[in-house]
């Protein structure tokens, strides 16, 4: 058996990355919450609001894509384990010249679920982007990024306010 690296836990004593041992981990109700937002033109907010995008229901197609992306996640983020996902929410708030993502994501397993609201916040903002860049092809993804998370050994982690 390899010994693990102090420090570094997807990483051996070799230097070679592998995925973490959470086989003696008890398992434990575990949630997360991330969020980021799409930045766009008021004109394409407009066009939102209106259900006026020539590609259709870009919210629609925005959620979906964000609760496809957080089942989806260890087959994108290399050393994350496959759990079993129980939850997933993803709201959108349409402002000015933002789309406010916020994904939570919630389990009972072995490991949390941050990659996961991570995943979602950004397969969101990807398919939200895909159904608005005949109207804005500068709309971009930004300030993705865990809010909170909840469970397991280490127990409630929140974001601090000084950390946009």
């Amino acid at each position: 058996m390899v010994a693990e690296t102090p420090g570094l836990t997807h990483v051996d004593e070799a230097g070679a990355a592998r995925m973490v041992d959470i086989s003696g981990k008890a398992v434990s109700v575990r949630r997360a919450v991330a969020a980021g937002r799409v930045v766009t033109t008021p004109e394409v907010v407009e066009l939102l609001r209106q259900d006026a995008l020539p590609k259709g229901d870009a919210l629609a197609v925005a959620r979906l894509a964000g609760i496809m992306g957080a089942k989806r996640t260890p087959d994108l983020v290399p050393l994350c384990h496959p759990i079993a996902v129980h939850s997933v929410t993803v709201d959108l708030d349409v402002r000015e010249s933002t789309v406010e993502i916020t994904a939570t994501v919630k389990t009972a397993d072995r490991t949390g679920v941050e990659m996961e609201a991570l995943t979602a916040v950004a397969a969101a903002g990807l398919a939200l982007i895909d159904m608005v860049k005949a109207v804005d092809p500068a709309a971009s993804i930004e300030g993705v990024r865990a809010l909170r998370k909840e469970g397991g050994k280490t127990g409630e982690w929140v974001r601090p306010e000084d950390r946009p």
